[in-house]
C-alpha cells in the first residue's frame, strides 16, 4: 500500500471512532447507558476500529500512525460537536487546530 492510501486509512479508522463516540455520547444521554442500542453501536464501531489498527499497523511507524490519527480523531471529534451537538470554539480552540493540521503536514510530508 502507498504512503498516501495509509493516511487515508487512518483517517478512516478515526472516523469510524468518531462514529462510535457520537453513539457513545447519545447513549449517556439514556436513563440506561449501558443497556440501549446507542451503546450497542458505539461499542460495535470501537470493535471495528480496533480491526483496522491490527491491519495498519505492521505497515507505518507508530509515532507517524499515532498523530494522525489523534489529530484527526481531535478535528473529526470537533466537527461532530459543533454540527450535531452544537456546541462551539473558541479562538484558541481553533488556533489549535490550525497548528494541528500543520503538524500533520509535516510528519505526513517526512514520515
Amino acid at each position: 500500500m502507498t504512503h498516501p492510501k495509509l493516511i487515508a486509512v487512518v483517517i478512516a479508522i478515526a472516523a469510524i471512532t468518531v462514529a462510535g463516540d457520537y453513539f457513545i455520547k447519545r447513549a449517556s444521554m439514556e436513563s440506561r447507558v449501558i443497556q440501549n442500542r446507542w451503546f450497542l453501536a458505539g461499542t460495535a464501531l470501537y470493535i471495528l476500529g480496533t480491526f483496522g489498527w491490527v491491519f495498519i499497523m505492521p505497515h507505518m511507524k507508530l509515532a507517524t500512525l499515532g498523530v494522525v490519527y489523534s489529530l484527526t480523531l481531535v478535528f473529526l471529534m470537533a466537527i461532530l460537536g459543533v454540527v450535531v451537538f452544537g456546541e462551539t470554539l473558541n479562538r484558541y480552540e481553533v488556533v489549535g487546530f490550525a497548528l494541528a493540521a500543520i503538524a500533520i503536514s509535516l510528519l505526513t510530508r517526512f514520515s
